[in-house]
């Protein structure tokens, strides 16, 4: 018999040895009935046996096999898709989700050869029929990360949000207990609480801003008729106060004035200017140099110091990227490893781009942001 003719008639021992297999999937399968448990396996078994009948060239087997098989027209998803998201969904992790359907592959083989004897089953099934489960698996896999994807990140999206009131709450508590002069120890302990919750507030923004982009939303911009050599100089005023002991020079020329997001633009020059002091030969200046031309403003920060390789270079605005130095004097205020990343995306919410150079004398940033008026799109 050949095998799709075999599991059509023989869905129901397949089916009852799936969901025997799926009950043994703790904890996420210890309070499901027979009908979560068995949960889209008849439609894909469906899907594979029409797939074994339908005629296939040797480049569509082989496509399907890498699961990259053609999606099945006016259909919007596979049952094995719609398969992946419940199991998601229901709490089932994604080697559980394999699992399944390497059980599926070796009972249906092997009921499908117990009822071949004592005939030779068909070679060509097979191949066949192991192609249309990688192809199931493969749009199961995509589909599960996806949805686990959204999940975690709907998650760091409220763990971020309900954060900020107790911050606030300890950081106003923290300020009233400076303000107090109730003593030296009071008051160093109460400036140790602020600082403290600043740098808190920094990773909680952080991880806002890049939780906003992995749902597509992009980070925020309001923008505003602002001077940017105004708006620059107050942010370094601000670093220089925070890191003394190093120097940061600004030289500013042409036409600063335009439309852009004055905060957002302040972050993203502390993003570049902390990774500069961060990394940077400790004994050199970091220099910021801001450039007002006729269609774009230019904003290179530089500094001295190690380059950085090629293969770290290619990737260095990808999230939760690190230079080699990871413990660096300045390393103890914390980080997510997201400063470059949401430099880049500030600059790309202001229709800008940002690149990165390293050789051994010099390693630059350099952001360009377009003057047009209707270049920024708020979201």
């Amino acid at each position: 018999m050949r095998l799709a003719d075999f599991i059509s008639r023989d869905m129901e021992p397949i089916l009852v040895q799936w969901e025997a297999f799926a009950t043994t999937l703790l904890p996420a399968a210890a309070d499901m009935e027979s009908l979560g448990l068995r949960d889209h396996a008849q439609q894909i078994l469906h899907a594979v046996a029409k797939d074994l009948q339908t005629s296939q060239t040797r480049e569509a087997q082989r496509e399907k096999s890498l699961g990259r098989g053609p999606c099945l027209i006016d259909a919007t998803e596979t049952a094995s898709q719609t398969h992946a998201l419940l199991r998601a969904r229901a709490g089932f992790n994604i080697k559980q989700l394999a699992a399944e359907y390497r059980a599926l592959r070796a009972s249906v083989l092997r009921l499908w050869m117990d009822d071949c004897q004592p005939e030779t089953p068909d070679l060509d099934d097979v191949i066949r029929f192991n192609e249309a489960i990688d192809q199931a698996l493969a749009e199961s896999v995509a589909v599960f990360s996806a949805q686990v994807e959204q999940s975690r990140n709907l998650l760091l999206g409220m763990l971020g949000h309900d954060m900020r009131s107790p911050l606030q709450a300890i950081q106003m508590t923290a300020s009233y207990l400076e303000a107090l002069n109730a003593g030296a120890r009071v008051s160093e302990a109460a400036a140790r609480l602020i600082r403290s919750g600043a740098r808190i507030q920094t990773l909680l923004d952080d991880l806002t801003d890049f939780n906003r982009t992995k749902l597509g939303l992009g980070i925020n911009v309001t923008p505003t008729s602002v001077n940017l050599a105004n708006v620059l100089a107050d942010e370094l005023d601000e670093l220089r106060a925070v890191h003394p002991d190093r120097q940061i020079e600004l030289r500013v020329s042409g036409n600063l004035q335009g439309l852009w997001d004055g905060p957002r633009l302040q972050q993203l020059l502390g993003n570049l200017v902390l990774n500069a002091i961060k990394y940077g030969a400790p004994d050199t200046p970091v220099l910021v140099t801001v450039t007002g031309g006729v269609t774009h403003v230019r904003i290179d920060v530089s500094n001295s110091g190690p380059s950085i390789e090629r293969a770290t270079l290619t990737r260095i605005f990808d999230p939760l990227m690190r230079g080699p130095d990871q413990q660096s004097r300045y390393d103890c205020t914390g980080s997510l490893g997201l400063g470059l990343f949401i430099a880049s995306e500030i600059a790309k919410a202001h229709h800008g781009a940002i690149e990165a150079r390293s050789d051994e004398t010099e390693t630059s940033f350099s952001v360009s942001l377009p003057r047009e008026d209707g270049a920024i799109t708020t979201r």
